[in-house]
């Protein structure tokens, strides 16, 4: 049986410093699709200048932060210590857990001759006991991140977040949850099956695609039910399509989020502001902001 469309939207445009993005979740349907309840996107523009002091230092507190970068360079440096660069087709994820500031570089990847950035930033949200724990920061690689061809070489799937089959994502699960990136070539289909009561979405970021024998515009963010079934990804047109699959088990505490912090009751909102400020969540000493 094949799954449903609940709903479909485009977002809304945004700026994030200097960057125009496109923020596809929450949206005027949705708060969360499984345990993840943020999602921007940043399409593919060229970037000139190379930003070397940061996009604007700030606190998290309650959820992860997972940034998929398809084109450039990301640079990140938190109040924990953490620093690493991720290239082209890499990801990283830093659990904010119970307070931190981070600031990152996003430039043209200076391993490659193109000066173009495009990627996903996505928060998800952790169950209430994780939020209490002490941040953690994971860098990976696009060579590292699980990849496997799928049948009759049609294209391919990466397990950013979560598993397929054999394959298992180096970034920690608190609950049931997926990512999965999936390109297809031209004139090729693939089905992939989701159990009952999982919440799933997919974002086309580059091109046309039909989901279960709907087209779809790029661009578009399109959630399905929750029963059991198959998403089948049909690509009609002449060019590989580019498809991001994700979400997972329903989060079912409490969810107050506001500005950068996602926790379960106002209460701990009010905490989470009066600790950043108190200057509990300490402070970046980066040599990237030198």
């Amino acid at each position: 049986m094949k799954k449903k469309t609940s709903f479909t939207t485009k977002g809304n445009s945004a700026a994030v410093g200097p960057l125009s993005i496109q923020r596809m979740l929450p949206n005027r349907y949705a708060n969360k699709v499984g345990p993840f309840v943020f999602l921007d996107y940043v399409p593919p523009v060229v970037k000139e200048t190379i930003t070397k002091n940061g996009m604007g230092a700030h606190p998290h507190r309650g959820i992860a932060t997972l940034t998929y970068i398809l084109q450039g360079e990301v640079e990140h440096f938190d109040s924990a210590g953490n620093e690493a660069i991720i290239h082209s087709g890499g990801a990283q994820w830093m659990k904010a857990g119970n307070g931190i500031i981070h600031d990152e570089n996003l430039n043209y990847d200076s391993r490659t001759e193109s000066k173009f950035i495009q990627g996903f930033q996505f928060w998800i949200n952790l169950p209430a006991i994780n939020k209490a724990e002490n941040p953690a920061h994971i860098a990976v690689q696009a060579n590292e991140i699980p990849k496997k061809t799928l049948p009759n070489e049609s294209g391919w799937l990466k397990v950013i977040v979560g598993n397929y089959e054999e394959l298992s994502s180096s970034i920690p699960n608190y609950s049931e949850q997926f990512l999965y990136h999936i390109q297809l070539k031209a004139g090729t289909q693939f089905s992939v099956a989701i159990e009952n009561e999982t919440e799933v979405a997919a974002f086309l970021p580059m091109q046309n695609v039909a989901l279960n024998g709907t087209e779809f515009q790029a661009g578009e963010f399109i959630e399905f039910d929750k029963l059991a079934g198959e998403i089948e990804i049909n690509n009609t047109s002449l060019t590989t399509v580019d498809v991001l699959l994700f979400g997972g088990e329903e989060y079912k505490e409490p969810i107050v989020a506001e500005g950068p912090f996602v926790m379960n009751s106002q209460a701990e909102i009010a905490i989470a502001y009066r600790d950043f400020h108190a200057g509990k969540y300490g402070e970046i000493k980066s040599t990237a902001q030198k």
